[in-house]
This record gives structure tokens, C-alpha cells and sequence, in this order.
């Protein structure tokens, strides 16, 4: 790798990016410190946007007050031709069956993916900047030491298993790895197209859900079903060895050389055919996803167990779209095979711009790595804020009535309205990087209120009733709430609720069959509460966020609960919120009933500007 210019300092800038698949996105690494990262769609509006990041990175370099010039390197996440060699392979190894998915899929890859070099060089002439020249500073890693190095090196740990699962990148599809210090090593592969991922968006397909978007609706589906078809699935698509290795029957699946995930040997094992989007959820919907759910689960925990005795490691990081699927991290965590757990927030492809610039400054250039306590994600809080004076603006010239408040009174008057049953669109400090809000763009309710689940799914989230809402809760007092073994401060650990706080026995709700489960109240917060007894839960430290401590605080005082019902600020179909004025819009065309960006206060009732296209015209709120 060269370097063709002089650097103005000493401090070293690294620009890592992801793009050209799904879940594009652009981090800066400043002397190893992750400085902010956001994905494009926030900018967008488009939801998984996969189009070169110009927004998301002209924000990392604004925000960080650097100029293009100064960029060191620019790394991208993942190798286009090793890629392309995987997908050549496969298409030879299947012919003459797949010519007609590579018949399609080619004259992609020629005229975009093959030459991404050039394509990279291109877009960061045309949209960063055109007199620098970004060949002699851009460099690739490969996809899954990508994921590996985002589980790692932001860890509180200074040694660690690494354990990384997705779908596919190049050819990897699973890989367990150890980190020491600054080094970072994978030690074992498994390779496509034998792939958790893969077999668990097969059956999201198959379910009606949207494939790399769908997945934890799966997870949320399963708990209202029985886990009847594991056999099945085990005896017929897919061999799990002891030592955690796995291989899946190519007989039932069409994504090595079709346009689905499925064929009609999977169609006729499971009953029929794949359902529709918007189709009917029968039982046997439900017990197909508790299955695969169960089946995920057991390969999960497999892995761990082998892990941990290969490497010998006492903490594990994980990451990859498969660490996203918090009840089998939940499991894991349960099992007490590992001292302490650390998952990546981005998990999947967004973070990989993130593990591609660590790996690069640690990797390759050598620097020491510095461990923080708590983590190098800084609660994933890494996104654009606005300055108060900036807020007033924007919400003004949108046409907004607000009464601007300090901070102790509009954190009284916001839990207060929760208390009430109001729902509230809160939007704070730095937006989330990855896929949960955490509490600086969130909708926020009480937990209390058996109704609330139902209400914010209809009129405001405008989602499938079933979808479970996540509690967050102050750190202080999550274990009494909830039985976790440690801190969950990015919703992606799946624990249950105490028992002092469960009002009826799980016994009751298997009693009912399929979405009926949704009648029983099992405990004192409902509203955060899955059927099975169990919440994503989310813990809020005082250090990381503040002011939405200071709300859950303060919401404490007032009913005695220290827990918030926190649910992404967005609609079905839309990413969360960036801006003010996507907070505002959002506000306008659904049920929300109070919004809070910054210190300004904002009630539906005194609004007089109607939405321009309100969501509840498609979505009736009845």
C-alpha cells in the first residue's frame, strides 16, 4: 500500500466504507478511535440503501472537522473479486442449471461489481473530492475479517474468542477467530454455501418476509408457535456435527443458482407454497418459525461450546447479520459457557465499514490498541446531532408549535405525559449507528399498560401486531426487573422478565394456540413482554446517555418504574429518523401524540400544519 502525499499531522484518519450490497455506510477512525459512523439510508430515506455513501461519509468528515485531503487511507469492507470468484464457481459448479440467474446477475457484476476499484476511485472523485487521488489510498479487507474486527477490536476486552455468522461475504459464511491485543487471527472457516444465514433467510422467504430485512420477524413469530418441524429440518436440510460444523441439503434451496431462496422440494416438505407478503398467518406459519428459531438456536449454542473449547477464551465477541438474533445470544449468554459477552451493534454489513478501518489501523499498520472499559462504540452513539438554536430553526420552518423547555422540566413534563399513556417521538444527542434506537431516536411509551403493544404497533408503527417492543431500563436497576447475567446496553441480548414482576405462568399462555397467546398479560410491564415471558431489554447507563437516563430516572420517580417501552423513531417501510424534520414529519402522520427533539416540547393537539402525505391516510388509526 503507498502513500503519494504528505500528511499535515501526525494523527492518523482512516475512511472505512460499505456499500454496493445492502446497508451501506461510512465510518472515521482517527488515531483508532471511532470518531462517528452512519449508514446512507438515514440520509436517504431509502430504506437498506446500498448506494455509495456520499451522505454518510460528507457527514463523517464534517462532523470530525477533516478536510479529504487529510484521509490517510480509505478501506472498503469486503474483496470484489474474490466475491465474484465464489459467484462464478458456483454458477459452473450448478451449470447448466443456473445459467439463467448468471445470465442476469453478469452483466451487473462487469459493469459495476467486478471493476469497484475503479467504481470506489469514481465516486470518491466525483462525490468527495476531485484532486485527491484515492487509488494510492485505498485498500480492501476481506468481508468476514471485517465482521471479526468490528466484534474485537471496539470490545472491552484485551483478549477474546471472535465468532462471526451471516449469510455470505466472499466465501465465508462462518468463522471463529481469537484476538489478543492488536493482532487478530481466524482459525477456522465454514464456506459457502453451507450457511446459518442463509438457511434461516430461506425460511424468512418462505414465511412472506423480506429477505436481509425480515429476519426478526421470524424471531418474533416464533414464540407464538411449537417448535414441531425441527426433526424435519435437521433430518432433511441441514447436518449438525458436534463439533459445530454444519452442512446444508442443496436439494431444498434454489440461491445457488435461482431467483429464491426456495424450490419445490422445500415447498412440498413444509406443506405448500411460500406465503404471501400480506397472506394469512396460519399455525403452521408459526410452528415453522418457532422451528427454525429452535434449529438457529442449537447451532448457535454448538458453536459457542466449540469455541470455547478450541481457544480456551473466557469472552467472546460476535458479529455478523446472525449476531443480531438476540434470543439465541440470550441463550448463549444463559449458558455460562463464556465469562462475559460482547456483541457489535452493527452487526451486520453497516458495521463492516467499521471493522474494515480497525483492521487496517491495528492489522496492517501495527498501532497499539487502547481497551476501554465499558467499549470503543460509545454506546453506538456515533451519528449526526443538531445544536439546540439549530433545532429551533428547522422545527420553525417546518411550521412546528413548540415551547422550548430546560432540561429538568422537560424531562419531568415528557415522563409525565408517558405516565399518562401518551406516546412520545424523542429524538436526542447523536443518532444510533446500526439498526436499534437507543435512545437518541426512539418512540418511547409506558410499559405498564396492556394496550400499549397493540397502540404503537396499529397507529403508530403501522406493523404486524404480533412484533414484540423492547424495554430499556436504567443499568442500576435492570436486575430487578430482569433476570440478566450482564449488561445488555444495545438491546441485543434476550433475557426473562423476574419472577417477582410476572403476574401469570407461562402454563396460561400455552394453554391458547397461535396470536391468541397476545390475550394473557403475563407481567407487571406487559407492553415489553413477550409471550414466552421473555424482553430484548436494553440497559441505559448514566455515562453513555444521559438525558434519556435522566428520563428513565425521572419516569421512576413519578410511577415507580424505572423501564420505557423503546421502539425505533419510524414507520413501516421508512429508516429512523435523522433530522428534525423527519422527526416532525413522522410526528404529523401517525399516532404519536408528543415529540421532544432537543428541548423542545411538541403536542399533537396545538399542531396546525397538516402532513403532506400523513401515513394514517394508508394506515387507518381505528
Amino acid at each position: 500500500m503507498r502513500h503519494s502525499f504528505t500528511r499535515s499531522s501526525d494523527q492518523m484518519r482512516i475512511l472505512g466504507i460499505s456499500a454496493y450490497y445492502h446497508d451501506a455506510a461510512a465510518c472515521l477512525l482517527v488515531d483508532g478511535e471511532i470518531k462517528c459512523a452512519a449508514q446512507e439510508e438515514r440520509f436517504t430515506r431509502i430504506k437498506h440503501d446500498a448506494s455509495f455513501p456520499i451522505h454518510a461519509i460528507r457527514f463523517c468528515l464534517e462532523y470530525s472537522n477533516i478536510k479529504p485531503s487529510e484521509v490517510d487511507y480509505v478501506i472498503f469492507y469486503d474483496k470484489p473479486f474474490l466475491k465474484f470468484e465464489r459467484i462464478l464457481e458456483t454458477y459452473l459448479a450448478f451449470a447448466p442449471r443456473g445459467f439463467r440467474s448468471f445470465s442476469l446477475a453478469l452483466p451487473g457484476w462487469i459493469k459495476d461489481k467486478l471493476f469497484q476499484k475503479s467504481q470506489l476511485v469514481q465516486d470518491l472523485t466525483e462525490h468527495v473530492d476531485q484532486k485527491v487521488q484515492w487509488t494510492h489510498r485505498l485498500a480492501f479487507s476481506e468481508h468476514h475479517l471485517s465482521h471479526a474486527a468490528s466484534a474485537f477490536f471496539p470490545s472491552p476486552f484485551e483478549s477474546a474468542a471472535i465468532l462471526t455468522m451471516d449469510g455470505v461475504g466472499e466465501w465465508t459464511t462462518t468463522s471463529i477467530g481469537v484476538g489478543d491485543g492488536n493482532n487478530l487471527t481466524i482459525e477456522r472457516e465454514i464456506q459457502f454455501p453451507h450457511s446459518i444465514g442463509l438457511l434461516y433467510s430461506a425460511f424468512t422467504y418462505y414465511l412472506g418476509f423480506r429477505v436481509n430485512s425480515g429476519e426478526y420477524k421470524v424471531m418474533g413469530l416464533a414464540p407464538y408457535g411449537k417448535p414441531k418441524y425441527t426433526s424435519l429440518i435437521k433430518e432433511n436440510l441441514i447436518d449438525i456435527k458436534s463439533d459445530g460444523s454444519f452442512a446444508l441439503n442443496l436439494r431444498y434451496f434454489d440461491y445457488c443458482t435461482g431467483l429464491t431462496m426456495t424450490n419445490e422440494a422445500f415447498h412440498q416438505l413444509f406443506g405448500g407454497s411460500p406465503r404471501t407478503a400480506e397472506g394469512m398467518l396460519e399455525t403452521r406459519h408459526l410452528d415453522i418459525a418457532a422451528s427454525i428459531q429452535a434449529v438457529t438456536e442449537e447451532i448457535v449454542l454448538t458453536l459457542g461450546r466449540e469455541v470455547s473449547r478450541q481457544t480456551g477464551a473466557r469472552n467472546l465477541c460476535l458479529a455478523g447479520g446472525v449476531a443480531l438474533n438476540c434470543v439465541a445470544n440470550g441463550k448463549l449468554s444463559r449458558a455460562n459457557v463464556f465469562d462475559r459477552i460482547w456483541i457489535q451493534p452493527a452487526a451486520g454489513d453497516a458495521g463492516g465499514a467499521v471493522g474494515a478501518a480497525l483492521a487496517l489501523y491495528y492489522q496492517l499498520l501495527g498501532r497499539g490498541r487502547v481497551v476501554s472499559p465499558c467499549d470503543g462504540m460509545k454506546g453506538a452513539l456515533l451519528g449526526p446531532e443538531y445544536s439546540q438554536n439549530d433545532i429551533e430553526k428547522r422545527l420553525l420552518a417546518c411550521g412546528a408549535c413548540f415551547n422550548v423547555l430546560e432540561e429538568s422540566e422537560l424531562l419531568t413534563t415528557t415522563a409525565q405525559s408517558l405516565a399518562n399513556g401518551m406516546a412520545v417521538g424523542w429524538m436526542n444527542g447523536r443518532m444510533e449507528f446500526g439498526p436499534r434506537a437507543l435512545g437518541a431516536r426512539s418512540i418511547l411509551a409506558d410499559p405498564r399498560s396492556p394496550m400499549t403493544q397493540r397502540q404503537l404497533n396499529l397507529k403508530i408503527k403501522f406493523r404486524e401486531s404480533f412484533r414484540p417492543f423492547a424495554p430499556s431500563v436504567r443499568e442500576e436497576d435492570a436486575n430487578e426487573w430482569f433476570d440478566l447475567r450482564e449488561s445488555s446496553p444495545y438491546m441485543l441480548l434476550v433475557s426473562e422478565v423476574e419472577e417477582r414482576n410476572l403476574l401469570a405462568g407461562k402454563e396460561s399462555v400455552d394453554k391458547l394456540v397461535g396470536l391468541d397467546k397476545q390475550s394473557v398479560q403475563l407481567s407487571t410491564i406487559p407492553a415489553v413482554t413477550h409471550v414466552d415471558g421473555t424482553a430484548r431489554v436494553q440497559t441505559v447507563s448514566r455515562d453513555i446517555n444521559p438525558r434519556f437516563h435522566g428520563l428513565l430516572t425521572r419516569f421512576k420517580e413519578i410511577t415507580g418504574c424505572p423501564v420505557l417501552v423503546n421502539t425505533s423513531f419510524n414507520v413501516r417501510g421508512e429508516p429512523i429518523v435523522n433530522t428534525p424534520e423527519d422527526a416532525f414529519r413522522c410526528f404529523l402522520g401517525t399516532g404519536l401524540d408528543v415529540l421532544v427533539v432537543g428541548n423542545c416540547f411538541l403536542e399533537k393537539s396545538k399542531q396546525t400544519k397538516t402532513p403532506s402525505n400523513p401515513h394514517h391516510e394508508l394506515y387507518p388509526l381505528d
